[in-house]
């Protein structure tokens, strides 16, 4: 089968491996029909995480097709059509039982890398799969392209606004206009914020971020995007503050751009190696967040809102790739030619 392969930094192709197989009771094989390139894959591609050359890729989100299912398997079966979360959790834990499935205490590897090719070995499945009805003829380009959201960044950005605790009349701040941050724009709007205020210096994004429920665009940065948010909010600052892309000057701002008692919902991987307490102290500022609950939340509400047109995070999906033109998909991605990479691979 075809199988994305890191080769060394800026540079990934498709090579023809060994198509995967049950090697657990809870393994499940996937045949891939949706995947993409997510923010995070280009830390290892710009040579920023270290990452051995030649070696598997680490695509992550995918909707599927189940082809071949282990010996424990009772959820699903060799045909069903399913979202792929990220994460893979038990169901049954204590972490898991309170909405924490990404800290599943069951499993040590609980998350998914190798989405970016024909087939997938999806570990611990019996639970973390999410059953979409019908197959994927069923559904257009654009519903596809949703429910691939689901995998992760939709769940993402919701995961950034549930632990921020967005509530009805909220002034909201998003830091990061990526795709996870303008999921976390539909997330704000979807638990009542009033006014959501998208941080981003780019048009096309900007545009969607409206379009998503944004009502107001900050596009500076650092101090002067601080300035500009505390004169919108009249020099108080935002109820809660979604931080999405996990740079320095990301945290900082995400810090700065609350009021008194903010709850700030961190999402962006952390790649900064200290934080200074000091401003959260003195402000009595609440940062928490974490890596997503993919499956609680697909599960309980974010399939159905999909489903029946209530959201339509798809659209951050803006440029689309076959398998074998994986190298250009995330050339899209390093370049900001494209706000999401979609990979086809049916």
């Amino acid at each position: 089968m075809k199988d994305a392969i890191f080769i060394k930094p800026g540079h990934v192709a498709i090579e023809d491996v060994a198509k995967p197989e049950v090697q657990a009771p809870d393994d499940v094989i996937l045949h891939i029909v949706r995947t993409c390139v997510c923010g995070s894959d280009l830390w290892d591609y710009r040579g920023l995480d270290k990452v051995p050359e030649h070696s598997q890729n680490g695509g992550h989100e995918a909707i599927g097709v189940v082809e071949a299912v282990g010996s424990a398997i009772t959820t699903v079966t060799p045909g069903d059509f399913v979202i792929a979360p990220f994460t893979h959790g038990c169901g049954h834990c204590a972490a898991c039982r309170a909405g924490f499935d990404a800290n599943c205490l069951s499993y040590r590897d609980n998350f998914s890398e190798g989405a970016q090719a024909e087939y997938m070995r999806y570990q611990h499945g019996e639970w973390a799969l999410v059953k979409i009805p019908g197959q994927p003829s069923d559904y257009s380009e654009d519903m596809l392209k949703s429910l691939l959201s689901l995998a992760d960044v939709m769940a993402t950005g919701y995961h950034a606004a549930r632990m921020a605790t967005v509530g009805t009349g909220d002034t909201v701040v998003v830091v990061g206009d990526g795709a996870v941050g303008l999921c976390g724009v539909i997330a704000a709007q979807m638990r009542g914020a009033k006014r959501i205020i998208a941080m981003s210096r780019h048009e096309d994004r900007q545009k969607l971020a409206v379009e998503f429920g944004a009502t107001d665009i900050v596009p500076e940065r650092g101090d002067d995007g601080v300035a500009k948010v505390m004169a919108l909010t009249n020099g108080v600052g935002a109820d809660a503050v979604l931080e999405c892309v996990g740079t320095e000057q990301a945290v900082d701002t995400a810090l700065k751009v609350g009021r008194p008692g903010a709850r700030v919902g961190r999402v962006g991987i952390p790649h900064n190696s200290a934080m200074d307490l000091k401003p959260v102290f003195s402000r009595n500022i609440t940062v928490t967040g974490g890596i997503a609950s993919v499956t609680t939340y697909d599960k309980e509400f974010l399939l159905k809102a999909v489903l029946d047109g209530t959201i339509h995070p798809g659209k951050v999906f803006t440029k689309s790739f076959k398998l074998d033109e994986i190298e250009a998909a995330y050339q899209a991605m390093d370049k900001r030619e494209a706000i999401k990479s979609l990979v086809v691979t049916d």
